[in-house]
């Protein structure tokens, strides 16, 4: 049974980093995709960033683009969400969620209802 355990959460100035992580456990991820998503109180949830296990390729939303940093630590079976330069607008909980696919393309990557199992979620609290 795959699991996903997120943590580093908490609340941070604006302008402050947070690095959020995600272990994973039940299964080989060899060849999933892992991702972030997000969602803040009355909005739908969204998508921040992406990878792919195998090759290491990235996504990113643009509203994060150049901020956040997605990464995976194959030997510990653990993906990661580097947050810096955070904004107010960043404050959501986060969720960490795989799917055993490796999306060639952004599109299949960016939407939520293609991921199978998903994290308890973190939250993420930005103060301006």
């Amino acid at each position: 049974q795959v699991q996903l355990v997120e943590s580093g959460g908490g609340l941070v100035q604006a302008g402050g980093s947070l690095r959020l992580s995600c272990a994973a456990s039940g299964r080989t991820f060899r060849r999933a995709t892992m991702g972030w998503f997000r969602q803040a109180p009355g909005k739908e949830r969204e998508f921040v960033a992406a990878i792919r296990w195998s090759s290491g390729i990235t996504d990113y939303a643009d509203s994060v683009k150049g901020r956040f940093t997605i990464s995976r630590d194959n030997t510990k079976n653990t993906v990661y969400l580097q947050m810096n330069s955070l904004k107010a607008e960043d404050t959501a909980v986060y969720y960490c969620a795989a799917v055993m696919t490796y999306f060639d393309s952004r599109t299949g990557v960016a939407d939520h209802d293609a991921y199978d199992y998903w994290g308890q979620g973190t939250q993420v609290t930005v103060s301006s």
